[in-house]
């Protein structure tokens, strides 16, 4: 069935869209060639879009035939402001960006755990108000005739916590600060301009990843959060996958050997949580006599971490790495075998170009594979197109919630002694994962043999999501999972193939705890995009 005419202008205009934020600012007769659309719809168009105040003409290309053509049309990227807010349990990180992403302001305010409901929600909107203050005054001036120009749009929020699937709401959980529940319906009230949104925080860092970190070229993933507390995000065929309740991800719940209990339904303690978040990997890492820092947070423990991996990397010790590309096997350096370390390192750090290896394999489709556009009257074609309270992550019930924010003045926080049962540095060698032998051998130093026990642990709550899913992925995300890097990403994945038949590669993160933040604005930036990108008689210009 042909596309109507007004259908085929609002798919024309919305790929013309798309292709200028991808490219950056093209010509009328680039726009012609990359969506294969006659000159007049490619006219038209450009005036219609002008009109509404979403693209002017930014400068001339080098062409030297002089005319309508050699205009250089791009984005106004200031049609519309974005903010992102990354909810932990002790604080609120906000940024905001224009309409292309270009962070423009950012704020964190420490929120104390005595803050009662009222005065927290008062100071988490106060962030963001100041900084879309900041922003405002960065925009450029207002064209005339254009509603909303520079103001706030959209605001996406990333929290630890169930959504509920029906409303979009944050659920009530069991150890979340109450404030976190109502942050969002001050902030819809306090802009009430804007469209506000809640999106579980493990989520958020998986389209992260999937958009522009570790897993841009893969479409079925398990992104494994390790930071304050652990959770887990599926993406399953490109698409993510929530659960019945929400609830999909819910891995600190995950009963694992290893630990002194079993876990609650309102308690992740003795689950997955116990073996790797936060508490637990500082706990180790004093066990192993390493230095230990005075939290025991996210930060706190991607720190014992990142130190483990440069003390192990500085002494050459045996750990399998990932030896070349994104797909490539990856070798077991065993004593005596030599070292085999992956280019690039850890990563990148967020918002910097992947390396050479990550961009090769993205699969991105270049001008030539773009999808045509459709010129009225032609045939229809289709449109192209947290760790939580329980830290459990893609979206938590329990005690704790992921990240934190470092109060001044905080005093040191005491380390939870590790669960009779669960394997120390101190404790006699143990059968690993398995059936093999462990993989510390004296001798070792102790940042080795930390760093092998907390593969062990990971690999444990890794294997299960890996038998379930079979994701041929896993990408270890958080702080942790970031600190760790290529080493502690080839610890787990060598485990993983001594314990699972199902060839998993494993990945660390390139955004570690920035994702979330990363996520928030990407999901916000789509959702604008969607209503500022529609037919001309929604953009209210």
């Amino acid at each position: 069935m042909p596309a109507s005419p007004s259908t085929a202008r609002a798919l024309n205009d919305r790929l013309a869209l798309r292709l200028l934020q991808q490219e950056g600012p093209l010509t009328a007769g680039q726009l012609k060639q990359l969506t294969g659309l006659s000159r007049p719809t490619v006219a038209d168009l450009v005036d219609r879009l002008t009109a509404s105040g979403l693209i002017t003409v930014v400068g001339e290309s080098g062409e030297q035939r002089r005319g309508p053509n050699a205009r250089l049309y791009g984005i106004v990227a200031d049609r519309a402001h974005l903010a992102a807010l990354d909810v932990r349990t002790e604080g609120v990180f906000v940024l905001v960006s224009d309409l292309l992403g270009r962070v423009l302001a950012e704020a964190s305010v420490p929120i104390g755990p005595d803050a009662g409901t009222g005065p927290a929600v008062e100071q988490a909107v106060a962030a963001v108000e100041s900084a879309a203050k900041e922003a405002a005054a960065m925009a450029a001036p207002p064209r005339e005739g254009v509603r909303g120009w520079g103001t706030l749009h959209t605001v996406g929020i990333g929290a630890p916590g169930l959504i509920d699937p029906a409303t979009g709401d944050l659920r009530d959980s069991a150890g979340l600060p109450a404030w976190h529940r109502s942050l969002a319906v001050t902030l819809q009230d306090r802009l009430p301009g804007a469209r506000v949104t809640v999106e579980n925080e493990t989520n958020l860092a998986a389209l992260a990843e999937q958009r522009e970190g570790a897993a841009r070229d893969r479409d079925t993933f398990v992104l494994l959060w390790l930071g304050h507390g652990v959770g887990a995000a599926v993406v399953l065929d490109g698409t993510l996958r929530r659960g019945a309740s929400g609830g999909t991800g819910e891995i600190g719940f995950l009963p694992v050997p290893g630990t002194a209990a079993l876990p609650s339904a309102t308690d992740c303690t003795g689950g997955f949580h116990s073996l790797t978040g936060a508490a637990a990997v500082t706990s180790l890492a004093a066990e192993c006599g390493l230095p230990t820092p005075a939290r025991p947070d996210g930060p706190g423990a991607a720190e014992a971490v990142r130190g483990a991996v440069a003390e192990v990397e500085k002494a050459g010790e045996g750990v399998p790495v990932p030896a070349t590309g994104p797909r490539a096997a990856v070798p077991v350096a065993r004593p005596g075998e030599g070292e085999v370390k992956r280019p690039g390192g850890t990563g990148v750090t967020a918002g910097a170009e992947p390396d050479a290896t990550t961009a090769s394999a993205s699969g991105e489709a270049g001008p030539a594979a773009r999808a045509p556009g459709i010129d009225p009257g032609r045939s229809s074609a289709s449109e192209s197109e947290s760790e939580s309270a329980s830290e459990s992550g893609s979206a938590g019930t329990g005690p704790v919630a992921r990240g934190t924010v470092a109060r001044p003045g905080s005093g040191a926080a005491s380390v939870p002694a590790t669960a009779p049962g669960r394997p120390g540095c101190g404790a006699p060698p143990q059968t690993g994962p398995g059936g093999a032998p462990p993989a510390a051998l004296p001798g070792d130093l102790p940042a080795a043999r930390f760093l092998r026990i907390l593969a062990d642990r990971i690999a444990v709550g890794a294997a299960s999501v890996v038998a379930v899913l079979d994701p041929g992925c896993v990408v270890l995300g958080g702080e942790v999972g970031q600190a760790g890097g290529a080493v502690l990403a080839g610890l787990v994945e060598e485990r993983l193939r001594r314990m699972s038949p199902l060839v998993t590669e494993v990945r660390a993160s390139s955004l570690g705890g920035t994702a979330v933040l990363r996520g928030a604005l990407l999901t916000a930036r789509d959702r604008a995009q969607d209503e500022l990108f529609a037919p001309p008689d929604r953009m209210g210009g």
